[in-house]
């Protein structure tokens, strides 16, 4: 279905068979959705995807759909969005999400399902030959010279089992993000979880590298970033999680751990070129942090929302 991004989204960094394989058996982090392809004649024409989690958010039910550029218009998206509406009723969903690019046609079919924008997405990108390092460099002293009373700690792989439960309560941190007018409830974490992410990324074909800042005095972890950097393309990295721990903000920790990541980086994985991250727009401090070390904006995607009942 690489057709259907050459058209919309063209900058967007696309699925091999390797990830898309890997997201199709293991989701993020352990929990995957379902896929199902639409064929005429024999050839693929529409990819949906239902995805129902189960750590939490168990009411909800979340949709993708895809139909190649050639077959649009035949209603081909209307009855695989209608099957998997069938799907979210079986598991018993009641509140249903569904992601679509910003796109004028998309929103309109998107409203024509009950569908309402809830949210919107950003996908921006660092490129590494248009980095400005000098003033990165300026930054990152910055926010050093802030965060006296911590180190950074590097690692590459699975997280050591001495540091599970800790990264638990960290990654939680992630809850503090905007949803803006989604009907979400907050991530639910657990050892299993964050070992069922290190299992999916591999399976998609990632090697994690993660920067965690700790405090100097009490050992505890304070703030992290973690990016995957794709086998297939290693000139490919795909920002995960950024966040800091709400007791220790205000020591420009998530600049310490982007620019610490983008840093390390260009000595442990020197084919890096570019790296890619998503942030609900309203993120503006999240964004003031990636502006600032050199992201641009490649694609924005509407979060939309309908109870499975109008």
């Amino acid at each position: 279905m690489g057709a259907a991004g050459d058209v919309d989204v063209p900058a967007v960094v696309r699925d091999t068979p390797e990830t898309f394989a890997g997201k199709l058996k293991y989701g993020w982090d352990g929990d995957p959705g379902r896929a199902w392809l639409a064929s005429v004649d024999g050839v693929p024409v529409g990819l949906l995807t239902v995805e129902a989690p189960t750590y939490d958010n168990t009411n909800l039910a979340w949709f993708e759909v895809e139909v190649h550029p050639e077959y649009r218009g035949r209603g081909i998206g209307s009855q695989l969005m209608e099957f998997g509406f069938a799907e979210a009723r079986r598991l018993g969903r009641k509140s249903w999400g569904f992601a679509q690019w910003d796109l004028p046609k998309a929103d309109a079919f998107a409203k024509k399902l009950g569908f309402e924008a809830k949210s919107v997405e950003v996908n921006r990108r660092q490129e590494f030959k248009n980095v400005d390092w000098a003033a990165v460099e300026r930054l990152y002293d910055e926010a050093v010279a802030a965060a006296k009373d911590y180190e950074l700690i590097t690692l590459v792989g699975d997280l050591p089992e001495e540091m599970l439960d800790d990264m638990v309560t960290l990654t939680a941190s992630i809850n503090d993000a905007p949803t803006d007018d989604l009907e979400i409830e907050d991530d639910v974490y657990s050892p299993e979880r964050l070992r069922g992410f290190e299992i999916a990324q591999k399976a998609r074909g990632r090697r994690l590298y993660r920067v965690i800042a700790r405090h100097r005095e009490t050992g505890v972890l304070a703030g992290h970033s973690t990016v995957g950097v794709e086998k297939q393309r290693p000139h490919i990295g795909m920002q995960a999680d950024t966040a800091v721990a709400r007791d220790h903000r205000g020591h420009r920790l998530g600049v310490l751990v982007k620019i610490g990541m983008i840093r390390w980086l260009r000595e442990a994985a020197p084919t890096v070129e570019q790296v890619d991250t998503w942030n609900a727009e309203s993120n503006a401090h999240m964004i003031a942090v990636n502006d600032q070390i050199g992201y641009r904006v490649v694609a924005r995607a509407i979060d939309y929302q309908r109870p499975a009942d109008l």
